[in-house]
């Protein structure tokens, strides 16, 4: 595999998953990858790909959310010249384009009923016929499929085609989240932190500090391994000194006193506020103030006080009320002396 496609982890959950892949490359049947955003969908399709007997054939992907529902067939099956307008030459669609290697189709949950039952067709019969032709063409394609929704639900919804799904899931490997690769996430940071480190010019690696080690572990990954690349890239280069160990993440580039202020309809606006309201949940103390820091401080303590138990000790929900990064209020909390 290449450099940018290696899998990086030691936990059972993710090592499972790959080795099932492995094992199902082999078999010449379409297979199904479902995971959430991130944990390395596309990865799995190419290694199917690369360790089947296909792997000097084509290898063709199509992104099914990025195309149009009115494309979609002209993408997947091809066009004669005429056939729409705007079809001014023939064209040869994804199936004839993978012939004799592996058609990827990502976010396949997003193609509408009556893709579905064309799809369904080229993979019961092995032929296509192009859009504005009655002639059909034979293809050996393999199917790799994936998504992040459930498609037995959506079955049940009447969204996605119960025939369908019965012939592609021949196999399905479901990935984990990072939140549930127990050790991998300092795994991969290191492996990612090594990598920026060397693309800026660092001599060596000084490693992460506990700080940051502790901000990783406690970080949910909504956007699993995609998502702490970023971060670990992010908190490389912003590092003043490349001698000491990285020990400060910011999990949301978004982050600012300077951000946009998002304006809401009026009807929202007397909105009863909830748990993660920004609003303060004390007022500032009255009266002569000698000591401005401390008085400060104390307000400071106060405010996290209040938020934190009005959020349940949450220190996520807490840092959105109060617009900071997690990083930030488990600085704070340190600060006061109110992370116990």
């Amino acid at each position: 595999m290449e450099r940018e496609t290696q899998f990086i982890g030691q936990s059972a959950a993710f090592q499972d998953a790959v080795e099932r892949a492995s094992l199902a490359a082999s078999l010449d049947r379409p297979v199904l990858v479902i995971g959430e955003r991130g944990t390395g969908k596309e990865l799995i399709a190419e290694r199917l790909h690369r360790l089947s007997t296909r792997w000097d054939r084509p290898y063709v992907i199509m992104n099914c959310a990025a195309m149009p529902e009115t494309l979609i067939e002209s993408e997947l099956f091809g066009h004669e010249a005429g056939a729409f307008t705007g079809a001014t030459r023939t064209r040869a669609g994804r199936f004839e384009e993978a012939d004799g290697g592996t058609l990827f189709l990502d976010e396949l949950a997003t193609m509408s009923m009556g893709a579905q039952e064309r799809l369904l067709r080229a993979v019961e019969y092995g032929e296509v016929t192009r859009v504005g032709s009655s002639r059909p063409i034979r293809v050996d394609v393999r199917i790799v499929a994936a998504t992040n929704e459930h498609l037995p639900a959506l079955v049940e919804d009447n969204r996605f085609r119960a025939d369908l799904l019965d012939r592609l899931s021949f196999e399905v490997i479901t990935l984990p989240p990072l939140r549930a690769r127990e050790g991998d996430i300092e795994v991969l940071a290191t492996y990612f932190g090594q990598r920026m480190a060397a693309v800026i010019g660092w001599d060596e690696w000084p490693g992460f500090g506990p700080r940051a080690l502790a901000a990783m572990e406690g970080h949910d990954w909504p956007g699993n391994v995609r998502e702490l690349r970023n971060v670990i890239e992010r908190a490389i280069y912003r590092w003043a000194d490349p001698e000491k160990p990285v020990d400060a993440l910011s999990f949301d580039p978004f982050a600012s006193p300077w951000q946009p202020v998002v304006r809401k309809p009026a009807a929202q606006a007397v909105a009863p506020a909830t748990p993660a309201s920004p609003a303060a949940p004390s007022t500032p103390p009255s009266g002569p103030v000698s000591d401005l820091r401390a008085a400060v401080d104390g307000y400071e303590k106060q405010i996290l006080s209040d938020t934190m138990a009005r959020c349940r000790f949450n220190q996520k929900v807490a840092a959105e009320a109060l617009g900071l990064s997690y990083d930030q209020i488990r600085h704070a909390l340190k600060k006061h002396g109110l992370n116990q």
